[in-house]
């Protein structure tokens, strides 16, 4: 890496030998962004053509396998690609992880049977772990944390982006028969290809990092770490994914719950006796920063997700919506996550403050989170549109600042754990907010149907009909309802929908409340590479004094 003037936002230049100018960073954050759309369309793209994915590979029954194999191989990897990363580089493997996502998804748009189609998502989400964590480790390499607000705006950007055109391009190509003599869905999986042999091309030719140093000693691979870790988080997911089908108490969940239990408890002790060689460190979780984030991260993924899951059914079920026009409909949350992160980037460049917006953020998203419980059969758009747009706001000052406290706040050879763990963290708690918040749901969903039925004067014979309805596995029979009905079963949605508001809420009380004790450091001057450059070589200017003096002696 070449020795470049960097201009500043403010006109000012740099000669920090290594340092990129603000184009060259742009060049490079284009092949990284193009690698964050991958993942984050993915997580949406399908989601909304699942059903008629399902009826294609006549797999209905077993459909949730294919979501829950891409959640599990995402989330486990995602630590893995930030320690690997530090040992031995950001570049070959997030080559790797573009590489493998273009494999996993030609191979998903071959599949025959969803068990294929399961199979081949795993291998999908191997590469997905490692799309969104490293770009965010890679940024903070070549860009300062006081500007590194900034460009991560743009990650936010895309992020919200593929929110909105997940569900429209899926609606699209699943109600396609045929494209080009294919069938329709497997495009979901094809349009991968090319946006991702192009992330490749760019990443390839214009990211240039330095290999990093290991010091004395070949670095160990904590191969029964990621064991150990994998075999506590995979049984955790799938009892969230699956556990409201199998029951919570049942043999099945408990089982699982035991097993990652048990793995947590090897786990630890093995961390501690690997010391640096860990997977992931435990010295790292004595630092108050990075505990409070991880914690704060968790909860914020729960409650964007849980309560996001909700938003697009309350949109089709209750409002009639297709899924095309759901995915038009959260733009508003789109503008308000791209206005709040690039004005929360600006002013951190400016003053360097950035505590004030994850508080803020986590009170915007309560706020909208009580604004959603009101919503009814009756809500005019233009309300659930403010609505939106104030979640939006709250996600966009959260997301951004509680990495860069975390990158910030540890030291520069831990940029990948320090990402790859807030990553993990929040995906974690993405995955029990969606539990948590369809558990809610059709759990509470038949008795508030009934009490429904009971307040329009229904007979107790029709009451008892509705209580027995459950969770209505399909939808669409909704509208085929006499209107009297019809209206009874949507309000019993909406007053479900108010619960799991409500519940999301809730579990922000405390992602506020510890805000306020996260440390504000000092963000420092310097991109991850030259803090980690300056920091060996005040390392080994000690280790010469000591030398001398010893010699002295």
């Amino acid at each position: 890496m070449s020795t470049t003037t960097n201009v500043g936002p403010d006109g000012a230049t740099r000669g920090e030998p290594g340092a990129l100018s603000h184009r060259q960073i742009m060049v490079v954050l284009s092949g990284l962004l193009l690698g964050m759309f991958l993942a984050a369309l993915d997580q949406t793209i399908v989601s909304t053509a699942m059903r008629t994915i399902a009826d294609k590979l006549d797999g209905q029954t077993a459909q949730a396998w294919a979501t829950t194999a891409y959640l599990v191989t995402s989330t486990v990897s995602t630590p893995l690609y930030g320690k690997l990363s530090d040992l031995y580089g950001r570049k070959p493997f997030y080559l790797f992880a573009i590489g493998i996502f273009i494999v996993g998804s030609m191979l998903c748009g071959t599949s025959q049977s969803i068990y294929q189609l399961a199979g081949y998502r795993a291998l999908q989400g191997i590469g997905a772990g490692g799309l969104m964590s490293l770009a965010f480790a890679i940024v903070g390499d070549l860009v300062p944390p006081r500007e590194r607000g900034r460009y991560q705006a743009y990650f936010m950007s895309v992020f919200a982006t593929s929110s909105v055109l997940g569900p429209v391009l899926g609606g699209f190509f699943a109600g396609q028969g045929t494209i080009l003599g294919i069938e329709g869905w497997r495009w979901i999986f094809y349009i991968n290809v090319p946006v991702g042999l192009l992330a490749l091309a760019v990443v390839y030719r214009n990211l240039n990092l330095p290999h990093p140093q290991t010091g004395p000693g070949k670095p160990r691979i904590d191969y029964l770490g990621a064991a150990l870790l994998t075999a506590s988080v995979v049984p955790l997911l799938l009892v969230a994914e699956k556990g409201r089908d199998w029951g919570w108490h049942s043999t099945q969940s408990l089982t699982l719950i035991g097993l990652s239990v048990i793995s947590l408890a090897l786990f630890v002790p093995w961390q501690s006796k690997m010391g640096e060689d860990a997977i992931l460190p435990l010295r790292v979780f004595r630092n108050r920063v990075f505990t409070l984030s991880s914690t704060v991260s968790f909860l914020v993924g729960a409650a964007m997700f849980g309560g996001l899951t909700s938003l697009p059914l309350y949109l089709q079920i209750v409002q009639g919506d297709s899924p095309t026009q759901a995915g038009l409909q959260l733009i508003p949350l789109m503008a308000g996550i791209i206005v709040t992160s690039t004005i929360s980037g600006r002013i951190m460049l400016a003053t360097g403050r950035y505590k004030v917006f994850p508080i803020v953020g986590t009170a915007l998203m309560i706020a909208a989170m009580l604004l959603f419980s009101t919503l009814s059969v009756d809500t005019p758009p233009w309300q659930t549109i403010a609505y939106m747009a104030v979640m939006g706001g709250g996600l966009g000052l959260s997301m951004q600042t509680l990495i860069i406290s975390v990158q910030n706040a540890l030291p520069p050879r831990d940029m990948g754990v320090a990402t790859g763990s807030v990553t993990f963290f929040r995906s974690m708690g993405g995955t029990f907010g969606v539990a948590v918040a369809l558990s809610i749901l059709f759990g509470s969903l038949p008795g508030n149907i009934a009490h429904q039925a009971a307040a329009a004067g229904f007979p107790q014979a029709a009451i008892a009909r509705f209580h027995n309805a459950t969770a209505l596995n399909d939808t669409s029979v909704i509208g085929t309802l006499p209107a009297s009905v019809r209206r009874i079963v949507l309000e019993g949605f909406a007053d479900s929908m108010h619960t799991v508001f409500l519940s999301v809420a809730l579990l922000l009380v405390p992602a506020f409340i510890l805000t306020f004790f996260i440390k504000e450091v000092p963000l420092r001057a310097q991109g991850g590479i030259a803090a980690a450059r300056a920091e060996a070589g005040t390392e080994a200017g000690a280790e010469a004094a000591m030398s001398e003096t010893a010699v002295v002696l």
